[in-house]
C-alpha cells in the first residue's frame, strides 16, 4: 500500500526560481538524460531516484502533468520518507483544482519547511541543468596519486559531491550526489559555529552506526579537519563527519548539518567503502572552479619540473639551492625557516651522498588560497649513514611577484614499513 507524509504546498516558485516553470519570451529545453559522463551497466538505485525527480520536474515545466504525476507517485511509493517529492505529489494533487502559482501559499504549508525544501529543489535542479563534465575538471585536480586512487570533491555552494577515480594523470567522474552542509554556511573557524570548513583532507577511518544516534544514518567517516593549514591559522573545532541521514528522512535541506557533509543514506552505502579507506582525499570547496584538462595539464607540467629541481638540488647537497625552495613564510608545527635550514645543514654536514627517490605522489589545489597547492607522496631516502622511507606532505604556493612556487610547509605524515 502507497503510504503518503503529507506536505502540501505549491511548486511554481522553486521552479520558477530553478528556471522550469514558462517564463514568458523564453522557451527552455532540458533533457536530464544527457549529464552522465561515465559509463556504467545500469543506474545505481539513488541515481534512479534523482533522475525520476528530475524528469518530473521537466514534465512540470512542459505542462506534462501527467508524466509528473506517475514518477513522482513511484518516488513516494518507493521513498515515502523524501519529503521534497511529498511535496511535488503534494502540489499535483492540488493542481487537479486550483493553478499552481506560488510555493508555500497553501494555508497550512510550514514556512520553515518549505523554505528548505524549495532551496532543495532549486539545487538539485540547478545541478541537472548546468552540470556537464563531458570537457572539465575541478581545477584542484592536479594528479591523484599512483595505482588506483579515488578522491571526494565537496561543491559547499551547490550541495553536490563528486566521486572521481583514476591515477595519475586519468581521472574521471564515477558518482555525483546530492549533500546538505552547516547550517551556518562556510568556512568553519570556530569550535561549534556549525560552519564547513573548505580546504584538502583526508578521511581517517569509519565510525559503525550501531554505535551512533539515528541522526547519522546507515554510518559516519570523519575527516581530519582541523588539517596542518587550519592548526596554522588557529582554526578551532573537530568532529566533522561525512555521514547519514535519520532513517524517517531521505535527504536534509542544503543547510541542515552543524557542519558535517550529509548525504542520503543509500547513497553513502555506495561510497561507504571508499570513506572507511584512511587517506581518501576529500576535497571541500566554496564554489568549486572547473577547468579543461588542457589548463590542468599546464599547471601539473610546470609543477612538477620545480618540484623535481627541488628533489634534485636536495640529492646535489647544495645547500644554497635547497633553501631557494623554501618560502620566507615557511613554517611547520615546530620550526621556521631559518631553524629548519639550519637542521637540514646539520645532517647534510656528514654525508657523502643523498639519494631521494618519489613514489605516489599527489596533487591538489587548495580551494580558496591564492595558487596553493597540497603535495603528498612516499619518500625513499638513502645516504652513507641513514636510511628510511617516509610519508609527507607539503603545501607550496606560487608567489605573486615572479611566480615561482616555494614550500610554505613540510612535514612526515608517518613512517613507511
Amino acid at each position: 500500500m502507497m503510504r503518503h507524509i503529507f506536505f502540501p504546498a505549491f511548486i511554481a516558485i522553486s521552479l520558477y526560481v530553478s528556471g522550469i516553470m514558462p517564463v514568458t519570451g523564453i522557451t527552455l529545453i532540458l533533457d536530464t538524460h544527457i549529464d552522465i559522463d561515465f559509463p556504467r551497466e545500469h543506474d545505481s538505485l539513488s541515481e534512479t531516484t534523482e533522475r525520476i525527480l528530475m524528469d518530473s520536474l521537466h514534465a512540470i515545466r512542459n505542462s506534462r502533468m501527467d508524466v509528473a504525476m506517475r514518477g513522482v507517485e513511484s518516488l513516494v511509493e518507493t521513498h515515502p520518507e523524501f519529503r521534497l517529492a511529498q511535496l511535488v505529489y503534494g502540489d499535483l494533487l492540488l493542481s487537479k483544482s486550483r493553478l499552481i502559482t506560488n510555493v508555500g501559499s497553501y494555508p497550512d504549508a510550514p514556512p520553515d519547511k518549505v523554505i528548505g525544501l524549495r532551496e532543495e529543489a532549486r539545487q538539485r535542479f540547478q545541478h541537472h541543468l548546468r552540470f556537464s563534465p563531458l570537457t572539465t575538471l575541478p581545477e584542484y585536480l592536479v594528479r591523484l596519486a599512483g595505482g588506483f586512487s579515488r578522491v571526494i570533491v565537496v561543491d559547499i555552494s551547490q550541495s553536490r559531491l563528486y566521486l572521481y577515480e583514476g591515477h595519475g594523470t586519468e581521472v574521471r567522474l564515477r558518482g555525483d550526489y546530492y549533500v546538505s552542509v552547516g547550517k551556518n554556511g562556510f568556512p568553519k573557524r570556530l569550535e561549534g559555529d556549525k560552519k564547513t570548513p573548505i580546504g584538502v583532507y583526508v578521511t581517517t577511518g569509519s565510525i559503525p552506526p550501531d554505535t551512533l544516534p539515528d541522526r547519522y544514518g546507515v554510518g559516519a567517516f570523519p575527516i581530519n579537519y582541523p588539517n596542518e593549514w587550519d592548526k596554522r591559522f588557529g582554526r578551532t573545532g573537530d568532529g566533522i563527519w561525512i555521514h547519514g541521514v535519520p532513517k524517517d528522512t531521505y535527504s536534509r535541506t542544503p543547510r541542515a548539518s552543524d557542519g558535517c557533509i550529509a548525504i542520503a543514506n543509500e547513497d553513502l552505502l555506495l561510497i561507504k567503502d571508499i570513506l572507511a579507506t584512511p587517506n581518501t582525499p576529500v576535497i571541500l570547496a566554496k564554489d568549486v572552479s572547473w577547468a579543461k584538462h588542457g589548463k590542468i595539464a599546464a599547471l601539473r607540467s610546470r609543477f612538477e619540473e620545480r618540484f623535481e629541481g627541488w628533489r634534485r638540488d636536495w640529492e646535489s647537497l647544495d645547500h644554497r639551492g635547497y633553501a631557494k625552495y623554501y618560502s620566507q613564510d615557511f613554517r611547520n608545527e615546530t620550526e621556521n625557516r631559518t631553524s629548519w635550514l639550519r637542521h637540514k645543514r646539520r645532517i647534510n654536514a656528514g654525508k657523502r651522498y643523498v639519494k631521494v627517490d618519489i613514489s605516489n605522489l599527489s596533487i591538489f589545489g587548495y580551494p580558496d588560497e591564492h595558487n596553493m597547492l597540497v603535495v603528498t607522496f612516499d619518500q625513499n631516502y638513502r645516504s652513507n649513514n641513514y636510511s628510511g622511507r617516509r610519508k609527507k606532505r607539503q603545501y607550496w604556493r606560487q608567489e605573486k611577484d615572479d611566480g615561482t612556487w616555494h614550500i610554505v610547509y613540510e612535514n612526515v605524515i608517518s613512517r613507511i614499513q
